[in-house]
């Protein structure tokens, strides 16, 4: 019906400790895939561990045998796409092909200030994504050296080796929710299209959109596999769950997006989405101790969706 991802946010607290346990917990429980957040710090103080994503994402590779991995999603804004691209295709190859490249604007503020790259505004930060993903799927793409001259990036003879041994190398990830700009960006270069944080509703709105920018672009609308990443609050009964909660309103939550509630509830809200159209679920899951708790998920939601 559905398949079930984990995503961590790797600038809270993420260690090389947690993350160790937290990919075998994964790969043992059933979990289809493991996805981090890249990011330096969290958009408010305070600070605390950031693991860094894409040496994370190579451990990752040659430690586990089955889970499908990425970030979600690594903004160009502080990762040159040329390098990225060189990494991406060299941890696809080192995993047998299970990474997703899962690419961004950029967009917190605060990291961007902090460590001295160049945010934008939001226009001119959407301008600079399409050329990178220009260049990314050039680079991916070609067996020929490529040139390109753009704003913010230029090729001169540029040419990706050793080959990427997975034909196109691995999927393209496009992130986001943005009808006028994002949208069209997945139509145009995406494998797979990851809205954030959105209602079933939205989500079927934006799905039947991407589509039309399929369409047009002589694209089928099959060729983009749909996913959504999204706050998970998950009690293992009632009690707990009011604990998480911590006074929150549940509906309101679910209303913007989130997953809330005991396995039940859960099972009927991915439901929900599959119906939508969302193939693929990736449940943030922000304690990063709480080994307990994906246990329970794992035993008690997977079951009932696959």
């Amino acid at each position: 019906m559905i398949e079930v991802a984990l995503m961590i946010e790797g600038q809270m607290g993420l260690t090389w400790e947690r993350w160790q346990r937290i990919a075998q917990a994964a790969e043992e429980l059933g979990f289809v895939g493991l996805y981090r957040s890249d990011h330096f710090t969290n958009p408010q103080p305070p600070d605390d561990a950031a693991l860094d994503c894409w040496i994370a994402l190579a451990w990752l590779a040659s430690h586990t045998r089955r889970l499908i991995f990425g970030p979600l999603v690594s903004p160009v804004s502080f990762r040159h796409p040329a390098i990225m691209v060189r990494q991406a295709a060299a941890i696809d190859d080192l995993s047998g092909g299970r990474l997703q490249l899962g690419v961004g604007a950029g967009w917190q503020e605060r990291e961007h200030r902090a460590y001295g790259f160049a945010l934008l505004d939001t226009a001119a930060r959407m301008d600079r994504l399409e050329e990178a993903l220009e260049v990314i799927t050039r680079l991916l793409r070609s067996d020929a050296p490529v040139s390109f001259q753009g704003q913010y990036y230029r090729l001169e003879e540029a040419l990706l080796l050793p080959r990427p041994r997975r034909a196109g190398g691995p999927p393209i990830v496009i992130g986001g929710n943005g009808p006028r700009r994002t949208l069209p960006l997945a139509a145009r270069y995406a494998d797979e299209w990851n809205a954030v944080m959105i209602d079933a509703a939205t989500f079927a709105e934006r799905n039947r959109l991407l589509d039309e920018l399929l369409r047009a672009q002589g694209r089928q609308p099959e060729a983009v596999r749909r996913s959504l990443m999204t706050t998970l609050i998950f009690g293992r009964d009632d009690a707990q769950l009011q604990q998480r909660l911590r006074g929150r309103d549940a509906q309101a939550l679910r209303q913007r997006g989130a997953l809330v509630g005991t396995a039940g509830a859960l099972v009927e809200q991915l439901g929900v989405l599959a119906e939508a159209g969302v193939q693929r679920v990736m449940l943030q899951w922000l304690d990063l101790d709480d080994l307990h708790g994906l246990e329970a998920l794992a035993r008690d939601v997977l079951p009932q969706v696959r």
